[in-house]
């Protein structure tokens, strides 16, 4: 990394609307601006949501790592406005969402700030979150533990499952609706 910059782990999902390009066009837009550098992007995965109102369709979910000179709030806020650019509503805590961005680590910065509480304060027990991120950085730790021994013991962990791309509306999988009679 190049100095004035901190390397930061962000984690996306969507489980409203077309939820692959709306990771997409995420990433890019997260990206553009020169003081956030793109260093490495994860598989996309699929689970079921954790948390919040029954019956929501399912995630995608995909872990960044980034390097920026943004400070920590001014990472949050770009995050959040690239959340309203893709329609991001806060109705409900942990409802169905366009676009969700977290920032899972900032550095080594521990924060207990409500507003940017870092590490993310229940990364460690997501494998939706662990699982992705260990896929580009398997020697990676968060609490002292390895990401990958993290996420094969998270509650979420059997849920996953790699996302092929196919069938993507509102989170329902159209791939593979053949009748076979």
């Amino acid at each position: 990394m190049n100095s004035g910059y901190t390397k930061a782990v962000l984690a996306l999902g969507s489980n409203l609307g077309e939820r692959n390009d709306t990771l997409s066009g995420a990433v890019a837009d997260l990206v553009d601006p020169p003081e956030v550098r793109l260093l490495a992007v994860s598989p996309v995965v699929q689970t079921k949501a954790v948390g919040g109102p029954p019956n929501q369709p399912d995630f995608l979910n995909m872990v960044l790592t980034v390097e920026t000179s943004l400070t920590p709030r001014e990472l949050l806020a770009h995050c959040q406005a690239v959340e309203n650019k893709h329609h991001r509503v806060r109705e409900v805590r942990w409802g169905p969402r366009t676009l969700d961005v977290d920032i899972i680590t900032y550095g080594d910065l521990r924060s207990d700030d409500p507003v940017l509480t870092l590490p993310h304060p229940r990364a460690a027990s997501r494998a939706f979150v662990l699982y992705p991120w260990s896929l580009i950085e398997p020697a990676a730790t968060l609490g002292g533990e390895r990401i990958s021994s993290l996420a094969a013991s998270a509650a979420d962990f059997d849920d996953l499952a790699l996302f092929d791309g196919f069938g993507d509306f509102d989170g329902v999988s159209t791939a593979g609706a053949v009748d076979e009679r």
